[in-house]
């Protein structure tokens, strides 16, 4: 993870402001770039979307312990997929079907909570997502992201993903936009 952070996360951000120097972009908030990715290059488009989704990974993890969503999330999926473990199977069959490299997402989408799954470095909040939504939970499914350590064990990553979850967080963004 520490390469993860410093190396790969750190050139989204230095190519990104390499992107948008001198340009309006420069002035405007990331968060309003990435809402309105399609008025952007592809350049910003990725280099924008690798830099939001990783610093809002960072903030997912967490050792754990084994513990598990509490309160108004936990209900929340509990209403919206049936059970936890029924939300983590469908979790976890999202970040093991996209195909090449992308992220599985838990969001907020129509009232309700949502799994889907984007390429690339894409996410719900763009313009350009097919299932567009409020993040509260998202995992990075690129070699580069588990490689080091799971080599093609995608699996194991994801697994393991469970443990380290950071789900004060994801409540509090419940909480924030639900």
């Amino acid at each position: 993870m520490e390469i993860h952070h410093t190396k790969h996360h750190q050139a989204y951000i230095n190519n990104l402001n390499n992107a948008i120097k001198g340009t309006e972009a420069e002035n405007i908030p990331l968060e309003d770039i990435i809402k309105n990715i399609s008025k952007y290059s592809l350049t910003i488009r990725n280099n924008g979307g690798g830099h939001w989704n990783h610093t809002f990974f960072w903030n997912l993890l967490k050792t754990n312990n084994g513990s598990l969503p509490k309160g108004k999330l936990l209900r929340q999926i509990e209403q919206d997929f049936g059970s936890f473990d029924k939300f983590k199977a469908e979790f976890t069959k999202s970040a093991m079907g996209r195909f090449g490299s992308g992220w599985a997402w838990l969001i907020i989408a129509d009232g309700k909570l949502k799994v889907t799954s984007t390429p690339n470095q894409d996410n719900p909040l763009m313009d350009v997502a097919e299932v567009k939504g409020i993040p509260i939970l998202g995992l990075d499914v690129w070699e580069h992201a588990y490689y080091l350590k799971y080599q093609n064990r995608r699996n194991e990553f994801v697994e393991n993903f469970w443990n380290v979850v950071n789900w004060e967080y994801v409540e509090n963004l419940f909480e924030k936009y639900f």
